[in-house]
């Protein structure tokens, strides 16, 4: 990036980090909504469609890999798991690198439904206001990996 500004003094990026905080939670929530209120075509909610995404993005991986991924408990990954199998959208495999934890895997009919809520996201978030450029999200996406990394550390269950 081309910015020579120089970084903001610790106090004064907490209360900036402050102001993205408010602004993420409201937008999970209702983000998480639309995909609830949208996905009756699939049925999907959006702990399965969490699933199904990451599955689509790295190939097979096994429940506590999906919970360490998207930081949540393995618990909930493992409803969100037996609800997709339920639906024949994923498949129980046994794993050879591990006896206990089993490898998940897309069906065909997983990839199918995970393509279409995709594309009808894609074809939602195309009409968001403004005209933002590549540099500024590339700087959001930046910021948020930036305050991401700083929970790393947070066990989730």
């Amino acid at each position: 990036m081309t910015d020579t500004a120089p970084p903001l003094p610790p106090d004064d990026l907490a209360h900036r980090l402050t102001e993205v905080f408010d602004l993420v939670g409201p937008l999970y929530r209702r983000a998480q909504r639309k995909v609830e209120q949208t996905a009756p075509v699939e049925g999907l909610s959006v702990g399965v469609r969490a699933v199904l995404d990451l599955l689509r993005e790295n190939g097979p991986m096994t429940v506590p890999q999906m919970g360490r991924a998207q930081a949540l408990s393995r618990q909930f990954v493992q409803r969100m798991v037996h609800d997709a199998a339920a639906r024949h959208l994923v498949e129980i495999t046994p794993n050879p690198a591990h006896q206990r934890s089993s490898l998940i895997r897309l069906t065909d009919d997983g990839r199918a439904t995970i393509t279409a809520v995709l594309a009808r996201e894609h074809a939602l978030l195309r009409q968001v206001d403004g005209d933002l450029t590549d540099a500024e999200v590339t700087a959001c996406v930046r910021v948020l990996t930036r305050m991401l990394a700083l929970f790393d550390h947070v066990d989730v269950g």
